[in-house]
Order: structure tokens, then sequence, then C-alpha cells
């Protein structure tokens, strides 16, 4: 890849919409955080923590994604978490955020709602006036759990009503349909929360089907499985339903086998409104910026793919439509000049 495409993708504004706070767990900061809070793991240095980042699978991943999280307890916990993660994404040029939660991992281990969720908007507040960088919060079901502990989620959720601009579905797809969660998502929107659900990553292509007709998302976090049913791909490209890619993810957890092996590419050429995002870098390898690069490199996009991906991000955020202007006329006015 040339030195003047990795220029372009270090210098456009980006936003990301696929991001598990969790995850952004770095070795260095749960080793300190588990030294505050005493809290044991099952490892002796940050290099132990960091030789245990391989995995066979969504679900090997998710074990230790949920090991990782047992650290944190207290509303500093959430913030500081969420901080580091923010200050990276200043360094990338990455100018608004939509980022995940789970509260459930947290709440069922007895740490309070409160305490996830002001440490984490305390974060987000903070960026936005001290670096620049805007964010919407997204509230995630764990879909292995069932719809009632969701329902109860979502009471424990209201009271923070206006810090939260969506709900979400994550954890193992495999044996869990959207269709599981239909009656909590329509509460949800009956709350005025819009939605966006993991779909067709592990789970098949009617997955993808289902969280579209039956728990009406905006947007589809992964979705990459679309490509086994054609009608559901023309179905994408006609509403330009939003697909948020996770390219070093999928890699990691053996979606594919290598990034060349990726349907990146092919999605964008078909006309979908695919983008890049990190998932949860500190376990897959790369943050956002890291992604872009190596993306670009395996899949041998161009210029103008680099500049379409970008956009894309910014046309599926849930910004205002004047914000998402701003953005795209900087977009524009940066590729002019490479």
């Amino acid at each position: 890849m040339t030195d003047s495409l990795t220029g372009l993708i270090r210098e456009l504004p980006k936003t990301e919409l696929h991001l598990h706070i969790e995850g952004t767990f770095d070795p260095e900061l749960m080793f300190e955080i588990a030294q505050r809070n005493d809290v044991s793991l099952p490892y002796e240095s940050v290099d132990e923590i960091r030789a245990a980042y391989e995995f066979e699978n969504l679900q090997s991943f998710l074990d230790l994604y949920y090991a990782g999280a047992t650290v944190l307890q207290t509303q500093r916990d959430f913030h500081d978490l969420t901080w580091s993660y923010l200050q990276k994404m200043k360094t990338e040029n990455v100018r608004h955020v939509e980022i995940f939660f789970d509260p459930q991992t947290h709440t069922d281990r007895g740490v309070p709602f409160s305490e996830v969720v002001e440490g984490i908007y305390g974060a987000l507040n903070d960026a936005h006036g001290r670096l620049g960088v805007s964010s919407g919060l997204i509230l995630c079901f764990l879909r292995h759990l069932s719809e009632e502990a969701a329902f109860d989620t979502l009471e424990q959720a209201l009271p923070y009503k206006d810090w939260i601009t969506a709900v979400g579905l994550d954890s193992a797809e495999a044996g869990h349909p959207p269709s599981k969660f239909e009656n909590v998502f329509k509460a949800c929107r009956d709350e005025g929360f819009l939605a966006v659900a993991h779909a067709g990553e592990e789970g098949p292509a009617e997955y993808i089907r289902q969280a579209l007709d039956l728990l009406k998302v905006r947007r589809i976090d992964h979705g990459v499985r679309c490509t086994e049913d054609p009608q559901l791909v023309r179905r994408l490209k006609q509403e330009q339903i939003p697909l948020t890619v996770c390219p070093l993810s999928n890699v990691k957890l053996r979606i594919f086998d290598q990034l060349t092996d990726h349907n990146l590419k092919k999605l964008l050429d078909t006309g979908l409104c695919v983008m890049i995002n990190s998932d949860d870098p500190a376990y897959f390898g790369g943050y956002l910026q890291q992604n872009y690069i190596e993306t670009a490199e395996a899949l041998s996009l161009n210029k103008n793919d680099i500049v379409q991906l970008a956009r894309n991000s910014f046309i599926a955020s849930f910004l205002t439509s004047e914000d998402k202007q701003q953005h795209l006329a900087d977009i524009d006015r940066i590729a002019a000049r490479h």
C-alpha cells in the first residue's frame, strides 16, 4: 500500500459505530485496575494476559472477555476504561463514536447499573468538551440470557434514558435468534430508543432478516453472512441498511480464515452501506486506524474505497443531518488534496 493511501487513512475524519467498551480493555489497564480493586486474575503479568488473547471461536473469546470484565467494579473503573479508549480515538482523528456497553455483564455480578452508566457517560461527556469527540451510547442486551432479563435491564436503564441513544443485541449469536427479543425491542422503541443488532456474524443470514423485520433495527452489526441470501443482499442495497463490519475481529474469531478472504470489498462494490470498525480492539489486534490500514492492504482498497468507507460511517451514524454534512464536507475536502 502506498504512503499516500496510508496518509489519507490517518488524515480522514472517522467515526466508529461498532465498539464494545469492555472490549477496549488493554492488558496494562486490566492489570492496573485489578490491582487497584484487589481482584485476583488467573495471570501473573501483563504478558500472560496478552498471551491469552488467542481464540478458536466467538465463545472462547467471550470466556476471556467476561473474565476480564470482573475487575470493573466502580464508577471510576468504567470512566478510566472509557477515557483510555477516547484518548486513543483522538490520536486517530476519530470525531464521533457510538459505543456499546453490556450492563448485564456487570449487574449480574452485583455492580449497580448506576456505577456502570455514570462512569461511561461521564467519560463520554468529558471527551466532547476536552477532546472534541462526540458520542452516542448503546445499551446491549446479552442474547444468551433471557428476554425477561433484558426487560429487567430496560427498567434499570429508564432513569438514564436521556443518556442512551439506542439499544442493541450482542454476545453469542449461534442458537439465539433476534426473534427471542422481539417483545423487549418493541418496548424499547416505545420508550423512544433507536435499535441496532448483531446479526450474520456466526449466525445465518436469516438472523439479519429477523433483526430488520422483528426488531426494526436501523443498523446491522457485522452482517457479513448476508451473501448467503442474494435476495437479502438486494434488500440491503435498496434500503441502504448499514452494516458495521469489523475485519480484524472477523479473522480473529475465524469468520474468515485470513483478511484476504474477507468480503468487505465485494460488499462495497455491490453498493452496500458498509464501513470499518474495530469491535473489541484490545482483544482483536487493532483499533480503528489499524483496521483501515490492514484491510486496505489485504483487499487492495483504493482511494475511492477508503473515502467511501469513511463517508458511509458518518452517513450511518445517529448524528444530526447538519453534523453529518459538516463531516462529509471535510472528508471530501481532504480527499481532494490526495
